[in-house]
């Protein structure tokens, strides 16, 4: 993925916004903020194809965002994973120091808001942790479209730790016939694979916006889509999430 030309700047509207509305779970009756559910998988991991299927159902519910991130580590079984980034490692193993629940490096697993952990199959067990999870109250993104086609991403609320805002380019479906390994001789899909991600800007908490120029939207003449992630560095939990 090309660099992405950002700039901060102020924006009338989308200030205006974040100061008039209330943020997302500030209020009793205000609805809650879909759930990040992020899936660690492999194409070398036999016990992976129940969790990428789970995947994909919760995919289609408004209550959850779904991210397919495949890592590396199970590469050495004779199969190279064909989605696997080392950005998804690190991210895991990142969780896996934090010592939440659920938490360690393992596949599949699934990361609920970048607060707990749990096998990426078990669809009750995922589903129980993220009715209890705390709601994403604090912080906000709104986004503007200009008419030269520019995205601006407004941003407000309180952030307790250094926090980044993170752009996800997205594949919705990709299939995968596995040559090789614990799952050679299958066909299997995978939903909202990450296929890039860029560091926009450090946040701190307060008002400010960042443009994204149109020109680094051609993903989605490929189909794909991208993903605004607010969330503390390190593997911290993610504030708020905004499909593009």
């Amino acid at each position: 993925m090309r660099p992405l030309p950002i700039l901060l700047a102020s924006c009338v509207a989308l200030a205006a916004w974040l100061g008039l509305h209330a943020l997302p779970g500030m209020a009793a009756d205000t609805p809650r903020e879909p759930v990040v559910v992020e899936l660690f998988t492999s194409q070398g991991c036999s016990s992976c194809p129940p969790a990428d299927v789970l995947a994909a159902k919760l995919a289609k519910e408004p209550g959850f965002v779904v991210i397919s991130r495949p890592v590396t580590y199970w590469d050495r079984l004779g199969w190279k994973d064909t989605l696997a980034r080392e950005e998804n490692t690190r991210l895991q193993r990142a969780y896996g120091a934090r010592g939440f629940d659920g938490q360690g490096v393992y596949t599949p697993q699934v990361v609920l808001d970048g607060r707990a952990g749990a096998i990426g199959s078990q669809e009750a067990n995922i589903r129980q942790i993220a009715a209890r999870l705390p709601h994403k109250g604090q912080a906000a993104i709104a986004l503007e479209t200009l008419p030269d086609g520019t995205t601006i991403a407004g941003l407000g609320g309180t952030s307790a730790m250094p926090a980044e805002l993170v752009l996800l380019e997205i594949d919705p479906l990709a299939r995968v016939a596995i040559g090789s390994g614990e799952n050679g001789g299958r066909k299997i899909a995978y939903a909202n694979v990450v296929r890039g991600e860029k560091r926009l800007v450090p946040w701190n908490g307060g008002k400010a916006s960042v443009r994204i120029a149109s020109s680094e939207r051609r993903g989605a003449e490929a189909g794909r889509r991208q993903l605004l992630l607010l969330r503390e560095t390190d593997g911290g939990p993610i504030l708020a999430a905004r499909w593009l």
